[in-house]
């Protein structure tokens, strides 16, 4: 099989006038929806998770929080970030709580027992 080197390379040819210009209000109603999906996405993530490992300790420590006491977790992780905290030890009553300030997520609840916390950089006490 013999290659033909010497053939020349054919331009792709594109009809420029096959999509229709996008125009202002276009461009406007799509930045509005960009934005509104971002405001929602971001609003969804702001709600305080706990992961499944604080899920566990919760459980097996038969800690159960009331919705006061939530009320008072959402308000210390508030101030936390105020702060600037990244991991911080929220106190409420005889329970502690490790959470990660930025993703708003509960780490792990110890309640009542001598322990030993460590990887926080601050604490709240509510």
């Amino acid at each position: 099989m013999q290659i033909n080197r010497n053939m020349p390379i054919q331009p792709i040819i594109r009809d420029v006038n096959a999509s229709q210009p996008v125009n202002a209000a276009q461009t406007a109603a799509a930045s509005s929806d960009f934005r509104q999906l971002m405001e929602n996405a971001i609003s969804q993530k702001k709600e305080l998770q706990f992961s499944k490992h604080a899920n566990m300790r919760l459980n097996s420590r038969d800690i159960v929080l009331d919705d006061a006491q939530m009320a008072r977790l959402e308000e210390g992780v508030t101030r936390a970030q105020s702060k600037g905290i990244r991991d911080s030890l929220v106190l409420i009553d005889n329970i502690a709580l490790v959470v990660n300030i930025q993703n708003k997520v509960v780490v792990t609840a110890i309640n009542g027992q001598e322990q030993t916390i460590t990887n926080i950089d601050g604490a709240v006490i509510v």
